[in-house]
């Protein structure tokens, strides 16, 4: 078989894969070198260092400055694509004739461009961006992000028909994927990849409750200020709420609950070693867009996983988490699966149905067979 090489464009520097966007983008690039893809990885740099790491499943790494300021912002392409344009990664592109993934829309400033016009353009949304700003302008409250999310929510509805050019869009979730469907030809549905090859949840009982997420951003800090004042000062049982950088709303919000800690910007190895030894995930989103990683991650590692109804449905995954929504019912199912031990019956049912549908090395078979 002829070696399969491959162009990559990473919205942001992929490792430390810390956050759900660039979990997706690791785990998919360790998952095509691991079945023999070379792969040439082009990613905008913008606060986060240059990773060592990806050198052990690339060719090569090249890092591009993205662009900043307010000039951007003035632009009639979106804020996330414009800071995202180099001319320097044409050039390196025009170097062969080798595929292109662009991952993210953000990554998609060249997908017009005529010099690449006879290439083949594979594009892996991450989201429905313009509902995903759009959903972020509905929860926010400081006026000038909150104009500046409902401005770019419409560019990005426009400036979304680019994907017309791509020769396959590869949709995050089967939710995206009727969405995409509907408007473009040639939509795939490939689940996302995480940072679990085999299912380390065990059966048994626990000692606490476990949230975990990015801790910074709003759909999360919106998910953890609702848990906070109507279901954790409700109920006694130990509590971790885990991520990065936790806002002051939340710091602020838990500081009169004693069984309530924090943990700020856990290690990869401490954020595993958290999920695999929590008894009950708390997962509520108010935000439906995409799919949830820390859910996944969740499924793979934890126990009993507590879910409100947009962060589960049609994912595949609502057999094997709990489904609840108002506040009441969240602290019924604590009060009950607190005391309930995880069985062999539910590990069971648990593998068959991740395996059937997130296993990496599947999902970037079928990535394989595009190229």
């Amino acid at each position: 078989m002829n070696k399969k090489r491959l162009h990559i464009i990473s919205l942001d520097v992929p490792h430390p894969a810390d956050y759900g966007g660039v979990i997706d983008i690791f785990y998919k690039i360790k998952a095509l070198h691991e079945i023999g893809v070379e792969i040439i990885l082009h990613t905008f740099q913008y606060g986060r260092e240059e990773a060592e790491m990806l050198n052990s499943y690339t060719q090569k790494v090249i890092y591009y400055q993205r662009g900043k300021g307010f000039k951007y912002i003035l632009k009639n392409k979106p804020y996330i694509v414009s800071t995202r344009s180099s001319e320097k990664l044409l050039s390196e592109l025009q170097k062969d004739n080798y595929p292109i993934l662009f991952e993210g829309l953000h990554t998609t400033d060249l997908l017009a461009r005529e010099e690449l016009k006879n290439r083949l353009k594979i594009v892996r949304t991450h989201n429905i961006e313009h509902d995903y700003y759009f959903n972020l302008y509905k929860s926010e409250n400081v006026f000038l992000k909150r104009n500046y999310l409902k401005i770019e929510a419409k560019k990005l509805k426009k400036y979304e028909k680019v994907l017309n050019l791509a020769n396959y869009i590869l949709a995050i979730s089967p939710n995206d994927k009727i969405y995409l469907s509907s408007n473009y030809k040639n939509v795939r549905y490939i689940p996302a990849f995480h940072n679990f090859n085999r299912i380390e949840t065990k059966t048994g009982k626990e000692n606490y409750i476990l949230y975990h997420g990015n801790l910074s951003v709003s759909e999360n800090i919106t998910a953890v200020i609702f848990l906070l004042k109507n279901v954790l000062n409700k109920v006694s049982y130990p509590t971790i709420i885990a991520g990065k950088n936790p806002s002051n709303e939340i710091i602020k919000a838990s500081e009169n609950l004693a069984h309530v800690k924090i943990i700020a910007n856990p290690s990869d190895e401490k954020m595993k070693d958290l999920l695999i030894n929590a008894h009950i995930n708390l997962l509520p989103t108010f935000q439906a867009t995409g799919i949830k990683l820390k859910l996944l991650n969740s499924l793979f590692a934890s126990k009993f996983c507590i879910v409100n109804s947009p962060m589960v449905n049609n994912t595949g995954l609502e057999d094997i988490c709990i489904i609840k929504n108002s506040a009441t019912e969240f602290i019924e199912a604590i009060e009950f699966y607190v005391n309930k031990e995880f069985t062999n019956n539910e590990l069971e049912k648990r593998k068959q149905i991740l395996f059937k549908n997130f296993s990496n090395k599947n999902n970037a078979l079928k990535i394989l067979d595009l190229l």
